[in-house]
């Protein structure tokens, strides 16, 4: 059964190495179930090693003990700088191809591939495909509800936007008020800070719900935006508007200032010269569902593709299904 074949008579075996932040589990999750989907592999999660991986078996590829039972991987993909010394020191065993999501800091010939945003100004390579966005698990809704009810996500402070805890909580309030018909969902995050949290809940009536973040689940916003039919999100993470587009809603952001040469604020104009997003003061057309996408953006999907088109992953020979679904 040799690894360089285009097919193999069992499912293939790809292993996602995690530093466990939120925002790389959910590109490597996002990807890694299109490539479950579309191959039939298995998926195996390998955390970092508490003590850091020396220098030395990264430049001589070789991997450390693993403590975990693990099926030999055709395909290794980490997500997270605190990955890639790992994956450095498994470029060359048990002939498995490996691939980075991110723009690492190491040459990306030292891997087999990479998946890199647009903002991060990529090189041109066959081995690194650019992304619009980041890679994200929403699958895109087949219809957006009728009903009118909103969802609005609040961010926090970040490296790529001036934060304003007023302006954030005065928009929020003037679009409640502006579409008194509409049910309103809101929710804060981890970086939400604690002052605006509480000045959101007194929001709460009949009409809006406010939810506590610390008692959302995993999939709260996988399950949450099939019942929308707009989402407004704050701009200042990149992920959670690549969320809330990919899911295909209407999909509005809120205004903060852009700081200075930050990559994340660019990519996030881009999204809106797109017309995948609109800004607040285009309201109208995302309420009014008037904002529909000529095309849409499913990152995790064209990253799979992608992936075995470049023949980075076997597929297996079960089913001819599979193949024909991959050559779209």
């Amino acid at each position: 059964m040799g690894r360089q074949q285009d097919h193999h008579d069992q499912a293939p075996v790809v292993w996602l190495l995690t530093d466990n932040k939120p925002g790389h589990r959910n590109q490597l999750k996002g990807l890694g179930n299109r490539l479950r989907v579309l191959t039939g592999a298995s998926l195996h999660w390998v955390e970092i090693p508490a003590r850091k991986v020396p220098l030395w078996r990264v430049i001589l590829a070789r991997p450390p003990k693993q403590s975990e039972n693990l099926p030999n991987p055709d395909l290794i993909i980490a997500a997270g700088t605190g990955t890639h010394r790992l994956l450095l020191a498994l470029r060359k065993s048990r002939n498995a191809k490996t691939m980075v999501i991110m723009k690492p800091g190491f040459p990306v010939r030292w891997v087999n591939a990479a998946a890199i945003p647009s903002h991060d100004h990529p090189a041109s390579s066959p081995r690194i495909l650019t992304t619009q966005g980041v890679i994200n698990t929403v699958t895109p809704l087949a219809r957006v509800t009728n009903k009118p009810e909103a969802l609005i996500l609040i961010g926090g402070p970040s490296p790529h936007f001036e934060w304003d805890s007023d302006s954030i909580f005065s928009q929020t309030q003037k679009l409640i008020m502006d579409y008194p018909q509409w049910r309103w969902t809101i929710s804060g995050s981890r970086r939400t800070p604690d002052d605006l949290l509480t000045r959101l809940e007194e929001l709460a009536n009949l009409k809006v719900t406010v939810v506590d973040h610390r008692r959302t689940h995993e999939s709260w916003l996988n399950h949450q935006l099939p019942a929308s039919r707009a989402v407004w999100v704050t701009p200042d993470s990149m992920s959670m508007v690549c969320e809330a587009v990919t899911s295909g809603i209407p999909t509005g952001l809120l205004e903060l200032p852009a700081k200075t040469g930050s990559r994340v604020a660019e990519g996030i104009m881009h999204l809106v010269k797109e017309g995948l997003a609109s800004p607040v003061s285009d309201h109208e057309a995302v309420m009014s569902g008037r904002h529909t996408l000529e095309h849409g953006l499913w990152e995790a999907d064209r990253a799979a593709r992608w992936v075995i088109s470049r023949r980075l992953l076997p597929l297996p020979l079960r089913s001819g299904k599979t193949d024909k679904r991959t050559t779209t």
